[in-house]
């Protein structure tokens, strides 16, 4: 089976060192968005994982296990003269997965990309 990223996003996913943001949503409905370093394409799932420092503690990991959704962008700047952002954003569903090693997996349902060709 093959990947829901084309060949491009996965090249821009696994050169690695940038930060993402992920989103998700509250118990009251309000959006949340905070900055991630740790994450990696999961190969074998084709899913965002998104770990970290007392991950389970955090809002996010508790939004997730409520809503079961999540998103996140991850970006850079090629070149600031030109000025030229690269992006990719995954949206879908989410599971939060708690005990050592704890993560956030995003399954993709909706993948976007800007400037990586």
């Amino acid at each position: 089976m093959g990947s829901v990223f084309s060949q491009v996003q996965l090249a821009y996913l696994h050169e690695g060192g940038r930060l993402g943001r992920i989103a998700t949503v509250g118990a009251d409905g309000i959006p949340h968005v905070v900055p991630v370093g740790m994450w990696r394409h999961n190969v074998e799932l084709d899913s965002i994982d998104v770990t970290g420092r007392e991950l389970e503690q955090s809002k996010k990991f508790r939004d997730v296990r409520r809503t079961g959704r999540a998103a996140i962008v991850v970006d850079d700047l090629a070149s600031v003269d030109p000025w030229r952002p690269r992006a990719i954003e995954v949206r879908g569903r989410a599971e939060a997965i708690g005990g050592p090693g704890a993560l956030i997996r995003i399954h993709p349902d909706r993948v976007v990309s800007f400037g990586l060709d």
